[in-house]
C-alpha cells in the first residue's frame, strides 16, 4: 500500500462523503467521484472530468486507485474463453476467467493470491498463501476484463484463487461494493460464492441473508476420503459442513451447490455416490460433477464419462439434481492456477 495513501475502490460512498464534508466539499462530490471510481473503473483521477483539477489533485494526494495490469491472457479456439494473468501494484499475480453463456459474460475472480487450503488437486495451492486480495483488486478483474473484452460482465463468480471466506472482511466488503447501484451494480442473484466449508465463516454469512448463490467444494461423501484431497477436513468434517449448510438454506432459503471433482479410484464409485446421496437427501441443493483436471507433480486422474455418466444416474435416481460441468477454455488450461504457476516458475 502506497505511504500515508487510502485505497478509494476499496471505500464505500458513506466514506468519500466524510472526506469530502472535511475538506468542506459539497457532499454531491462524493457521489460523482464515487461513479468514475466504481462504475467507470477509471484508473486516474485525471479521468474524472466533470470534476475540478484542484479537487482531483486533492484525491490525488490522499489516495490511490488499484487496478490490475494484463500481464498476459490466452483466448480458447474453441469457445473464446478468456484467461487473463493480472499483475497487482506489489508484483503479485492473479487469474481471473471470462467465460461466454447464453445468458452473458461471466467471469470467474480470484480473492487471495494463491491459497492456505492446500488442497491436493488445485494448482493454486502449490505455492501457498501470498496475501489476501483487497475488495479494490476484486473490483479491478471486472473492469479489466470489461475493457479488455468490450463486454458486459453480468455474472461474477467467487471461484478463482484464494478462499473467499478465508478473506471474509474483504469479501463482504467487495460483494457490498459490486452490487451498489450507482457502481456494477451487480444482483446478488448473479453471484456464486465458493468455499472449501469453513464452518464458522458460512454461519457468519448466512446472518447477512444475501441472496447470493453459495457453492461449496465438498469432492467426497467421507472424512477418511476427503482428508486425502482437502486439508481442511482435519478440521471441518464433512457432517459438520453439511449441518452449516442446513442452517445456511433454513436461513436464506437459497439453495447450495454443491461441487464435486471426480477423480478416478478415489470418489467416483457407486457406494460414493450412494453415500453422497445419502447424506444430502432432503437438503435444498444441486451437485455440479468436475471432472478433475491433471495438475503437475500430482497423480490424480479424472473420472471418465462413463464413470462419470454412471455417478450423476445414482445421485439422480435418488432424487438430486444433478450436472456435470461443462468443460470451457479446455485448450488454455482455464482452471485456476495453472498460468500463474508457470510465470512464477519461469
Amino acid at each position: 500500500m502506497p505511504e500515508n495513501k487510502k485505497d478509494i475502490k476499496s471505500m464505500k460512498k458513506t466514506e468519500i462523503e466524510e472526506f469530502v464534508l472535511s475538506i468542506s466539499e459539497p457532499k454531491y462530490r462524493a457521489n460523482q467521484v464515487f461513479k468514475w471510481i466504481q462504475k467507470a473503473g477509471i484508473e486516474d483521477f485525471s479521468k474524472m472530468t466533470d470534476v475540478s483539477a484542484k479537487l482531483r489533485k486533492i484525491f490525488y494526494d490522499n489516495f490511490v486507485i488499484f487496478n490490475c495490469a494484463i500481464e498476459k491472457k490466452l483466448i480458447s479456439v474453441y469457445d473464446n474463453t478468456i484467461k487473463y494473468l493480472f499483475r497487482l501494484f506489489d508484483g503479485e499475480f492473479i487469474e481471473a476467467v471470462l467465460m461466454k453463456y447464453k445468458y452473458g459474460y461471466t467471469l470467474c475472480i480470484s480473492m487471495q493470491a494463491g491459497c492456505r487450503m492446500g488442497c491436493r488437486f488445485c494448482a493454486t495451492a502449490v505455492g501457498g498463501l501470498r496475501r489476501d486480495l483487497y475488495p479494490s483488486e476484486m473490483l479491478s478483474q471486472i473492469h479489466a476484463a470489461e475493457k479488455d473484452a468490450g463486454v458486459r460482465v453480468s455474472h461474477v463468480v467467487l471461484m478463482g484463487m484464494g478462499e473467499p471466506l478465508d478473506n471474509f472482511d474483504n469479501t463482504l466488503r467487495f460483494l457490498e461494493l459490486v452490487s451498489n447501484g450507482d457502481g456494477l451494480n451487480l444482483g446478488m442473484r448473479n453471484i456464486s460464492l465458493s468455499t472449501c466449508g469453513l464452518v464458522p465463516e458460512i454461519d457468519a454469512l448466512a446472518e447477512k441473508r444475501l441472496q447470493l448463490t453459495l457453492s461449496v467444494s465438498l469432492h467426497a461423501p467421507t472424512d477418511e476420503i476427503r482428508r486425502e484431497i482437502m486439508p481442511i477436513t482435519r478440521k471441518y468434517g464433512v457432517d459438520g459442513i453439511l449441518e452449516a449448510c442446513r442452517r445456511y438454506t433454513d436461513a436464506t432459503s437459497r439453495r447450495i451447490s454443491f461441487e464435486y471433482a471426480l477423480i478416478e479410484g478415489l470418489n467416483d464409485s457407486d457406494e460414493c455416490a450412494f453415500m453422497l446421496a445419502g447424506k444430502l437427501k432432503g437438503m435444498l441443493c444441486h451437485i455440479n460433477l468436475i471432472p478433475a483436471n491433471k495438475i503437475e507433480g500430482q497423480s490424480f486422474k479424472g473420472s471418465g464419462n462413463e464413470r462419470t455418466g454412471g455417478f450423476s444416474a445414482i445421485l439422480k435416481s435418488k432424487g438430486l439434481n444433478v450436472t456435470v460441468r461443462r468443460r470451457l477454455g479446455a485448450d488454455i488450461n482455464a482452471s485456476c492456477g495453472q498460468l500463474r504457476g508457470n510465470v512464477m516458475q519461469n
